[in-house]
């Protein structure tokens, strides 16, 4: 009985750790699944990361070698030829008066006559509005009495002296009235009948004269060798599209300014005679100056140009013994990589020699360069 039931233990036992066994493997056989799992994932991210590094370096070194080619220089020759040209100046600008006048009392007191409405045509001369001007006629006619007693006493010297004086005073009581400077159209009346003004204060009238019109066009220094009064210029307006009005160039000042873009320039007057009507002070235009006659230039591609610090422009003209000399040079960019040279110490038949570089822009562009 005994051997019996200690039998059952054993059994009992055997069947617990072949249990214990089966867990254990299992354990075991997961855990190695799961090693395997992770070596498989980081050999693959190993993987990814040399063929990115191995692709990076690639680019690299194609960029590199692009650049390289890029910036390659090879010398080039060019013969300074003379070419001649029909040449036009391009304007801009906007439309004015032809003339202005914008009226103020030059005396102090109330409006007495406002003799004119916006709108109105005046002629030159035409009294446009008054001023009070008792005191001013009182001490006129005082001079006046001055003047009589002084003739009736015979002293010239006086008499002198009292001229000076009525001349004086006709002019300050000529102060209390606006005239009109020039016949024109009167655009604008800030005053009414009893208003008190300060002499000088404000504008009251403003008086145009339209019928003819002028503008200021801005010529730089290098064009204005070309323009001369009386040149005509033809000029495009928004308001009248398809077709040119002509004006003139009336006026060229002796002096020139510096511009904001850093070129001396010379503030031209155009004038337009009977200018059309749908055309307005204010109105904006586009135009050109045609040069008379062929304008010959020395011509040159824009590469054989240099320009060093402070704006210098230079050209290297090849010797007779081979070598090269530093030429400075005054030019102007004329487009399409070319490039006039307006200095005499360049002349025709010159051979200039500048670095070409090599063109690898397609190619740093299929590299995603700029």
């Amino acid at each position: 009985m005994k051997n019996k039931k200690k039998n059952e233990n054993n059994t009992l036992e055997s069947l617990s750790e072949l249990e214990e066994r089966k867990l254990r493997a299992a354990y075991a056989s997961r855990r190695r699944r799961k090693r395997i799992k992770t070596l498989v994932a980081w050999a693959l991210v190993l993987i990814v990361l040399g063929t990115l590094y191995v692709m990076y370096s690639q680019y690299q070194a194609d960029r590199a070698a692009a650049e390289a080619a890029a910036n390659q220089s090879t010398y080039a020759e060019t013969t300074v030829t003379r070419q001649s040209y029909q040449m036009s100046i391009d304007l801009s600008g906007y439309i004015e008066p032809y003339d202005i006048q914008e009226a103020k009392f030059r005396t102090t007191g109330p409006v007495t006559g406002v003799f004119v409405e916006e709108g109105d045509h005046v002629e030159e001369g035409q009294l446009l509005a008054s001023i009070d001007s008792t005191s001013q006629q009182a001490n006129l006619q005082s001079i006046r009495n001055q003047i009589e007693e002084a003739t009736l006493a015979g002293s010239e010297r006086d008499l002198e002296l009292l001229r000076l004086q009525e001349k004086a005073a006709l002019n300050t009581l000529d102060y209390t009235n606006i005239y009109a400077n020039f016949s024109g159209v009167v655009t604008s009346v800030d005053v009414d009948q009893g208003d008190y003004f300060e002499a000088g204060d404000l504008t009251v009238l403003t008086l145009v004269d339209i019928s003819k019109l002028k503008a200021t066009v801005e010529i730089d220094e290098i064009d204005m060798q070309y323009v001369k009064e009386g040149m005509p210029a033809y000029l495009t307006f928004d308001s009248m599209p398809g077709h040119t009005v002509e004006a003139y160039v009336s006026y060229v000042p002796m002096l020139g300014r510096y511009s904001d873009s850093g070129i001396g320039v010379v503030d031209v007057e155009l004038t337009i005679d009977d200018p059309p009507s749908s055309i307005i002070p204010g109105y904006s235009f586009e135009g050109i100056i045609n040069v008379e006659g062929d304008v010959s230039m020395l011509i040159v591609p824009q590469a054989a140009v240099s320009m060093n610090r402070g704006g210098v422009t230079t050209v290297e003209r090849k010797l007779a013994s081979g070598g090269t000399e530093t030429v400075q040079v005054q030019v102007q960019y004329l487009g399409e990589n070319l490039v006039q040279i307006l200095s005499e110490n360049i002349k025709e038949g010159d051979v200039l020699v500048y670095q070409s570089r090599s063109n690898s822009n397609s190619m740093m562009r299929m590299m995603g360069g700029r």
